[in-house]
């Protein structure tokens, strides 16, 4: 899989529209003095889910929490829009993937389920290339926060 750790991140012109639409999030190390940043996440809204499009920790900070804390982050904030899911695509068998993603609440979407958009999204993938390997769709609902009366 060198040719997916290679690959280019995304251009500055497409960070920028996701920082625009306030659907990006970076997070930096507050024990460090230089505020780099560590571990970013990019959401698309797909078939009316909170579709992660990109979530990526600097390997000199993995195993921390970092990913666990973005993808909570997308969750309120898809909470917050009325969006009942996140949802992204991603590697089977690569255990920083899809198990991980699984102990987040994440199920894979049989295929026959996914949504028009979804499909969009492993069509894009496939002209990418990225489908060399098994690649699965995930969902985790959005667990709405009850407001209890007083």
């Amino acid at each position: 899989m060198a040719a997916v750790a290679d690959d280019d991140p995304p251009a500055l012109t497409d960070l920028q529209t996701y920082q625009a639409q306030g659907r990006a999030w970076v997070a930096t190390d507050d024990e460090a003095d230089d505020d780099v940043a560590v571990a970013y996440l990019l959401l698309d809204v797909v078939d009316g889910a909170a579709h992660v499009e990109q979530v990526s920790v600097h390997p000199s900070h993995a195993r921390r929490g970092w990913g666990r804390r973005l993808i909570e982050t997308a969750a309120d904030w898809a909470r917050e829009l009325g969006l009942a899911a996140l949802t992204l695509m991603t590697f089977a068998d690569v255990p920083w993937n899809a198990p991980y993603y699984a102990r987040l609440g994440f199920t894979v979407i049989p295929e026959a389920e996914l949504g028009p958009g979804l499909r969009a999204v492993r069509r894009h993938e496939h002209e990418l290339r990225l489908d060399a390997w098994p690649r699965v769709s995930m969902r985790r609902p959005v667990v709405r926060q009850e407001i209890a009366s007083a």
